[in-house]
């Protein structure tokens, strides 16, 4: 076992846990304000993604030896990571919640990129494999995480849409 692998992917898998309760807490709160859910249905197909990128990595990159410039670009998203959630603050969470009395955000990243988390997460589930000289792993979470997606964001903004018509 590469000792430097495991701990990057011990990283990968403490953040998630770290922001899963975040999450959590934060659409509970979020849905006591008034928040609606929208297109939940998709949801567990966005955990299975993201549970078997995890495991992928972990079942075919334990062994192998860290590209440091990858590390490096995948260091570079983690601040940008801060940086997003932390424009979000209480808003975020992993599941469309949209406030009644509340406009999208559109400060900081969401200024320049309209989705800037989900840019996000394209960057990381195709860079953290490649650190681990994964790039098979890359190419195929990649393509279905963008399948997606395409799912998550047209119902993000269906949702936004909604809001403002008064229609679901």
């Amino acid at each position: 076992m590469s000792l430097f692998a495991i701990l990057f992917l011990a990283y990968v898998v403490f953040e998630r846990l770290v922001e899963l309760p975040i999450a959590t807490r934060n659409t509970k709160r979020l849905i006591a304000q008034g928040g609606v859910e929208h297109s939940p249905r998709h949801y567990p197909l966005i955990v299975a993604v993201h549970a078997g990128w995890i495991l992928a990595m972990v079942w075919w990159g334990h062994d192998n030896p860290l590209n440091m410039i990858w590390l490096g670009v995948y260091a570079v998203l983690q601040v940008l990571r801060v940086y997003i959630l932390g424009t979000l603050g209480r808003r975020w969470t992993t599941r469309i919640i949209v406030l009644p009395d509340e406009a999208k955000v559109t400060k900081g990243p969401f200024a320049l990129v309209p989705h800037p988390n989900y840019l996000l997460v394209i960057c990381e589930i195709l860079v953290a494999p490649l650190v681990l000289g994964l790039w098979e792993v890359a190419a195929i979470f990649g393509a279905l995480n963008a399948m997606i997606l395409v799912i998550r964001v047209s119902a993000e903004e269906r949702a936004w849409a909604s809001r403002s018509t008064g229609s679901e």
